[in-house]
């Protein structure tokens, strides 16, 4: 019995494996596993960058606030959404309206 449980074992290992990926071959598996460990590292990053964003933006929104100014700057935010579109098309500006709306904290 031992010998028919290890030998089951390497099949469901690579069918798991597969099937997590979606890839059809050990090879492809690793490297999508691989790059997916590297994606969700950059992802990471990501979160933390975005939070220290919204935690610089909060001191902003307070200076602005403090000194008898509006809380959101539309033409600061314009500038942002065309940076974020000049980089990267039409999603970019979606994504920047997101980043904002968090920044923006509760209105």
């Amino acid at each position: 019995m031992s010998s028919t449980t290890s030998q089951a074992s390497p099949a469901t290992t690579t069918a798991t494996a597969t099937e997590v990926t979606g890839a059809r071959t050990e090879d492809a598996a690793a490297l999508i596993t691989g790059a997916r460990e590297r994606i969700d590292a950059l992802d990471d990053r990501i979160i933390g960058l975005v939070q220290e964003r919204m935690a610089v933006s909060a001191v902003i929104q307070e200076a602005r606030i403090t000194s008898g100014g509006r809380r959101v700057n539309l033409s600061r935010e314009m500038d942002v959404l065309g940076h974020y579109r000049d980089a990267l098309g039409k999603p970019g500006t979606t994504l920047a309206m997101t980043l904002l709306e968090l920044c923006r904290g509760r209105v």
